[in-house]
């Protein structure tokens, strides 16, 4: 399963090995004990990377073949794609722009979106 953090200082990415339902059975747990509100709907979550990453071709061969509708590649500019993918978001309502999603696809493919997460922030990094 992939989970992605969206917080104010960005986006963070990590594969983890949990089922879904024990991942947000606990994120549940964690509110209850904080005495916080928790939204968890189905929804999509998206993420800008640059258009040059290395086997983005690859990745969206390998979706074509194991993913179809859970995850698009599309295209923005010159520059940048925006990947989307199709999952549960867990936040503190349906508007907050900081939250958890939750997704699962095929091994091979977190594995790929995973790596190639790790390369573009790599990549990113180099430039600033």
């Amino acid at each position: 399963m992939l989970k992605l953090n969206y917080t104010e200082g960005g986006l963070y990415m990590e594969r983890v090995m949990t089922s879904l339902e024990v991942a947000i059975a606990q994120r549940v747990v964690l509110a209850m004990r904080l005495e916080q509100s928790l939204q968890v709907e189905p929804g999509h979550a998206s993420f800008l990377w640059p258009a040059d990453v290395p086997n983005l071709k690859h990745l969206e061969t390998t979706l074509g073949q194991e993913c179809r509708g859970r995850v698009t590649v599309i295209s923005v500019d010159d520059e940048f794609v925006e990947v989307s993918l199709c999952g549960s978001w867990i936040a503190e309502s349906k508007e907050a722009h900081e939250g958890m999603f939750l997704t699962v696809l095929s091994d091979r493919v977190e594995l790929l979106l995973y790596k190639l997460w790790q390369m573009s922030e790599a990549h990113i990094s180099s430039l600033a």
